[in-house]
């Protein structure tokens, strides 16, 4: 079932069109209610089958694809994925220094090659400096060129602007500036001709717990959840649609996987109790994920902060690959939460890299790997550079995650 495109923006009414496959066209008009209980029927027969089996095909696959679609499908990979994600703040800092480094481990860097990075090149917007106005109102502000930017100014801070705000369309507004339908679907193709599962969901980072937080403000949402303010459901609907309709259409586009990302927890716990996240986020999010789970296109979430509780509930809503970071949930917690459950994509202790020793970095990647490695799979590692992690931490962690995950050559696979 895919939203259907309308001749007007379908996220401003709580009842929306939806088309079903092989109807010869025919629609109906369904309630977020009615979606809801069908996402959970869909889920119960599906969780009856057993493990979960993706329906991406490995012909055609690179071999350290081949190898991906094990360590998701517990079965047997060669060796354990690892990636170290360096920040553009710590390119600008570090320019030559850092480069040395990538080179020297080509097995984390495949195909990089001297001189072939922009320093000083930059994601989009949000790294660079000054005010930014996204697509739903949010303001957001950056005080520092290749950092992230915060929000400072939610446009529905006051209830009172609800009823002149209008939300983004879905198939004409990105976050910033016009939906590229076309550029989208290059990509995905030729993710495909390089034998790299097709990736994509066409939604940003904080797609809609977060969304809610930057429409109404942290306080402001938490105390419409706790007085059950009915703005609060008009409010939920819109963002939730605006998710459905853009995956629905990155879904007929052929990916065969879904990233998203967005964090749902705080250093210590989730910013809310588990009973008021199934209330409020978890019906949502089998809304956006159920059409992946049902064609077993799995989906990635990356997720800061603590999230033990609601684990197997993102579990529930079709999450096959989960990026939770080690120390807000901690070892033992992800051991029993996740381990086996879900595929882990580990994120290691970036609070720790900056001011480790280098033996410190090696126990804890060691720690990490002993912990939640299973020979069935399901383990992958990936290391967080920011500009304040010093060259020598670099340099050790490259070196500790090629040797514990047992990387193979870049030339050999």
């Amino acid at each position: 079932m895919a939203l259907e495109a309308g001749g007007s923006n379908p996220l401003a009414h709580p009842i929306y069109c939806v088309k079903t496959a092989g109807t010869a066209g025919r629609f109906f008009f369904a309630e977020r209610a009615d979606t809801r209980k069908l996402a959970a029927f869909r889920l119960s027969e599906t969780m009856k089958h057993g493990r979960y089996s993706s329906m991406i095909s490995s012909s055609g696959k690179n071999s350290r694809t081949v190898n991906l679609l094990k360590i998701i499908q517990f079965d047997r990979p060669g060796w354990v994925p690892a990636e170290v994600g360096i920040m553009p703040a710590a390119w600008m800092k570090y320019r030559e220094d850092i480069e040395k480094i990538v080179l020297r481990h080509g097995r984390l860097f495949p195909g990089y090659r001297k001189g072939s990075k922009d320093f000083d090149e930059i994601p989009g917007p949000l790294y660079e400096e000054g005010l930014h106005t996204d697509c739903w109102g949010s303001v957001w502000r950056n005080i520092q060129r290749g950092l992230d930017s915060i929000v400072v100014r939610e446009p529905l801070a006051d209830w009172a602007d609800f009823k002149s705000w209008r939300p983004p369309d879905p198939f004409t507004d990105d976050l910033f500036g016009p939906r590229d339908w076309q550029s989208a679907k290059r990509s995905i193709d030729a993710a495909r001709c390089r034998g790299e599962v097709a990736m994509g969901s066409g939604l940003p980072h904080g797609f809609f717990y977060m969304r809610l937080m930057f429409l109404r403000g942290f306080e402001g949402l938490m105390l419409d959840m706790a007085s059950g303010d009915s703005r609060l459901d008009e409010l939920i609907a819109i963002v939730e649609n605006y998710n459905v309709a853009v995956l629905a259409r990155f879904l007929e586009m052929g990916v065969e996987c879904v990233a998203c990302g967005e964090d749902l927890g705080m250093q210590h716990a989730l910013p809310m109790s588990p009973q008021m996240w199934r209330k409020f986020i978890k019906p949502s999010y089998e809304a956006i994920f159920g059409p992946c789970r049902d064609r077993g296109v799995p989906v990635f979430l990356h997720t800061d902060g603590h999230i033990l509780e609601i684990i197997d509930d993102l579990i529930d809503t079709g999450v096959r690959m989960l990026n939770p970071q080690v120390r807000a949930n901690g070892l033992s917690g992800l051991v029993e939460q996740a381990r086996g459950k879900v595929a882990i994509k580990l994120d290691l202790d970036r609070q720790l890299f900056p001011f480790a020793t280098p033996r410190e970095i090696e126990d804890h990647i060691e720690g990490a790997f002993e912990a939640l490695y299973m020979k069935e799979g399901g383990l992958m590692l990936y290391a967080e550079i920011e500009p304040d992690v010093p060259l020598e931490n670099i340099e050790t962690i490259c070196s500790t995650l090629e040797s514990v995950c047992r990387l193979p050559e870049a030339d050999t696979i």
